[in-house]
């Protein structure tokens, strides 16, 4: 099974803002454009279509359900939109809303010396979220898909491939990931193989 996993696209938050459970609305007009984040995922039609609950996670979705419809203009059913809580963005509590500049120091110097199990801001801390979304991608062999798009957020996206390859999140955590890139993963064989990494239209 090929699975695209697509960032969502950018939202209306200012720069420099914690967010992982906060939701805002997408930019208007949306960037980047669905047609730039079609381009990106490949040619593949997806056979499911699973997004965050986050709101911007969701509507970058139905963009692209939409815009896969008007390309494909009837050669191919688009799968409907499905949700999963599981891929949502990390909580992180006290945070949420915050300038990280306003975060005091010493609590980000505590997150950074336990990336995995420090959760300063009294949310939930990277292994709790690594926790979620492996059961999530564990479920996965058992679906009937040949080829599943996924629209979330960066956070959980790094945890898929860290997952998926098998390496440490600090790794994952300092790979590039754009508004509406794409990262391409084959799942199935001896081992997951990573295909593409932050692909931009």
């Amino acid at each position: 099974m090929d699975v695209v996993l697509i960032r969502h696209a950018r939202p209306e938050v200012a720069d420099g803002l914690c967010y992982g459970r906060l939701d805002a609305p997408l930019v208007q007009p949306v960037w980047p454009a669905p047609a730039r984040m079609l381009a990106a995922a490949g040619t593949a039609t997806p056979d499911r279509i699973v997004a965050s609950t986050a709101a911007r996670a969701r509507d970058t979705a139905r963009l692209l359900a939409n815009a896969l419809a008007d390309a494909r203009a009837g050669t191919s059913r688009v799968p409907p939109v499905q949700t999963d809580a599981r891929l949502c963005e990390l909580d992180f509590g006290a945070w949420e809303g915050l300038a990280w500049d306003a975060v005091p120091r010493e609590q980000l110097d505590a997150w950074a010396a336990d990336l995995l199990g420090a959760r300063p801001h009294g949310g939930e801390s990277a292994a709790q979220g690594m926790a979620r979304i492996g059961e999530w991608a564990d479920a996965l062999p058992a679906a009937s898909a040949q080829c599943l798009w996924v629209v979330g957020h960066a956070g959980p996206i790094r945890m898929l491939a860290a997952h998926w390859l098998g390496i440490p999140l600090a790794v994952t955590t300092g790979w590039r990931l754009g508004w509406g890139a794409t990262c391409g993963f084959r799942l199935g064989g001896h081992a997951p193989q990573m295909l593409w990494w932050n692909r931009e239209g």
